[in-house]
């Protein structure tokens, strides 16, 4: 956020309860990281409250949607391709994926792209290998690719409270600055909702039945599709499922017939 942008985040009882508790945390008091915690807790409920009285808050919903389509038609095109580096793929997913609108909810979904690309580098080191290798111009394998997707989602919400977390910090305590909580509270948030954001290889897995080989970039034998052809489409149809978790809108209590439904 440059300097000639209105801040229009949140507002409102529960969120400035949690900016509240965030001026009162110091990192060097007893139980610091559970309290960080629980006012990352804070900030995710008053997310989730804020989405399930009015949808459109933020545009964060149909931004995420969108975006979410956007990555699932770039599935194919990377278990085809793949990319060179980090940084490349990085910056196609962010071009292909991020959009250009200037909203804090577009914001979110650019930095958790660039986000859940760390994160999936962590979760499988050897997508390094194989860019370093050259090997990736092979195309990704879906096992990564699906998580890629999974962590997205959840990525992305933390980036959106992180630019909420940073602003109550910028504006209220910016001693606190130096100690990062921001960042901490997008990690914990993203821990916290990969779990809830539905995978597109175990849904396929589930749906047709599909052998381990999903997780390869290679044909499934035995007469089923092949996963290219398959896994972008379920990808595609997952997305308000994904969101709505992500954004608490979809909860194990709304998961019967309201659940089937999203």
């Amino acid at each position: 956020m440059g300097t000639s942008t209105r801040w229009e985040g949140p507002n409102g009882d529960r969120w400035s309860s949690a900016a509240r508790r965030l001026a009162r945390w110091r990192a060097d008091s007893r139980n610091a990281d559970q309290r960080l915690e629980e006012i990352a807790a804070d900030h995710l409920r008053a997310l989730h409250e804020t989405l399930r009285a009015d949808r459109s808050a933020f545009g964060l919903y149909d931004t995420a949607c969108a975006a979410g389509e956007r990555l699932a038609e770039a599935l194919s095109s990377l278990a085809a391709e793949g990319a060179e580096s980090a940084d490349a793929l990085v910056a196609r997913l962010v071009l292909e994926v991020g959009g250009d609108g200037g909203t804090l909810a577009d914001a979110a979904v650019r930095r958790g792209v660039a986000a859940a690309v760390r994160d999936v580098r962590d979760r499988h080191p050897e997508l390094d290998d194989a860019m370093d290798a050259g090997a990736a111009h092979g195309g990704f394998a879906w096992g990564i690719l699906c998580d890629l997707y999974q962590i997205f989602f959840a990525d992305m919400v933390g980036e959106f409270l992180r630019s909420v977390v940073a602003e109550h910090v910028k504006l209220a305590v910016p001693v606190l600055i130096a100690t990062d909580p921001e960042g901490r509270i997008a990690d914990w948030v993203a821990e916290k909702t990969v779990d809830l954001v539905p995978n597109p290889c175990e849904v396929a897995a589930e749906a047709t039945d599909l052998p381990e080989t999903v997780d390869t970039a290679q044909p499934v034998v035995g007469g089923a599709q092949d996963p290219s052809a398959v896994l972008p489409e379920i990808a595609a149809s997952l997305v308000p499922r994904a969101v709505g978790r992500a954004l608490g809108l979809i909860t194990d209590e709304t998961t019967g017939e309201e659940g089937a439904a999203a």
